[in-house]
């Protein structure tokens, strides 16, 4: 294994300097690929021997505190790291395959936090989410498919009531994907018993004003968020979903009543990263915003036949980031 922090860290050099988020190794006949997600297109990046690949795959389990010789589960583990002068937090997910087993690491960056100014394309739906911050009570959910930025979104908010307002923001997360300042962040640690109910407890007596759920992923987590919203308190979560209609119906699904969703959710934004072409956005990223309030998750609830005022969807949004010189066409 000495040969291992060698490639780890030329390949992860290799990573952060073309500002990709993912990388993915991939078996194929006697070679592995390596391939990077660069604002959000997969592009090849090289190849490894199988030798370097074991070797590589052996030195993240065991520095991700999975377990080496187990091949036959899915293993999830984290590592930090310091790297070209910056903090990374590496989420290390391990998957059994026909041969060897596959690795993926999301690449998370330590550094401040992006403003929602920053993060959110259009200065109309900026506005917005600073309105909906002023809700005391309630659940703001930020939906969209694995790497459509939710989190990121979610981090911004937290960022933005603590630069305006002076209040307790408690987190329960698993894991915590990147340190807040003046935040109590809660790792959520099933095997130990600190549950989500657990840490809810916990949390409503250290007087919190937000309650922030790392991300909504079955029936259990749901209800719980819908009990946090239930004690008075603003609930910030994420969940996997196509758009923002589609988060209603994700819900519902997962066995949540109508009346619990018509009661505590206050707005519903459905998150897209565009790859922006100005050199306002460093990233060169920009979120795009389908975004629903109680009136219209309501109106969809009670009859979702009748069409939706004020609701923009993310084809109208992308044609307006084209026609404001933001984005190439082949994206519309």
């Amino acid at each position: 294994m000495s040969d291992a922090p060698v490639l780890v860290k030329q390949i992860l050099e290799d990573a952060i300097h073309s500002m990709a988020t993912d990388i993915h190794f991939c078996l194929e006949e006697n070679q592995v690929s390596v391939h990077f997600r660069i604002i959000g297109i997969r592009k090849f990046h090289k190849f490894l021997t199988i030798e370097q690949y074991k070797i590589l795959l052996s030195y993240y389990k065991y520095t991700g505190k999975l377990d080496i010789g187990e091949t036959r589960i899915p293993q999830q583990g984290a590592v930090s790291i310091k790297i070209r002068k910056g903090e990374y937090a590496l989420r290390i997910s391990t998957l059994p395959s026909a041969k060897l087993e596959s690795l993926a690491i999301r690449i998370l960056p330590q550094e401040e936090t992006l403003s929602i100014h920053e993060l959110f394309l259009f200065r109309i739906q900026t506005n917005q989410i600073k309105k909906w911050l002023d809700e005391r009570k309630g659940i703001i959910l930020f939906t969209g498919p694995t790497g459509s930025g939710k989190t990121t979104s979610l981090y911004a908010l937290i960022q933005s009531l603590k630069s305006e307002h002076n209040l307790q923001i408690i987190t329960l997360e698993d894991p915590i994907e990147k340190r807040l300042h003046q935040t109590i962040q809660v790792p959520i640690n099933q095997q130990t018993g600190l549950t989500y109910d657990a840490g809810l407890k916990a949390s409503l007596r250290h007087d919190p004003d937000v309650i922030m759920v790392g991300e909504i992923r079955d029936h259990e987590t749901a209800k719980f968020v819908v009990k946090a919203a239930y004690t008075g308190h603003l609930v910030l979560s994420t969940i996997h979903a196509n758009n923002a209609i589609g988060t209603i119906y994700r819900l519902l699904d997962m066995g949540i009543k109508k009346i619990d969703i018509e009661q505590n959710i206050k707005f519903i934004a459905s998150v897209q990263l565009l790859p922006i072409q100005v050199e306002k956005y460093p990233n060169k990223r920009a979120a795009i915003l389908e975004m629903l309030n109680n009136t219209q998750i309501s109106q969809i609830l009670r009859d979702n036949s009748i069409p939706l005022t004020n609701f923009i969807e993310f084809n109208q949004l992308r044609r307006k980031a084209f026609a404001y010189g933001f984005l190439h066409n082949k994206f519309i």
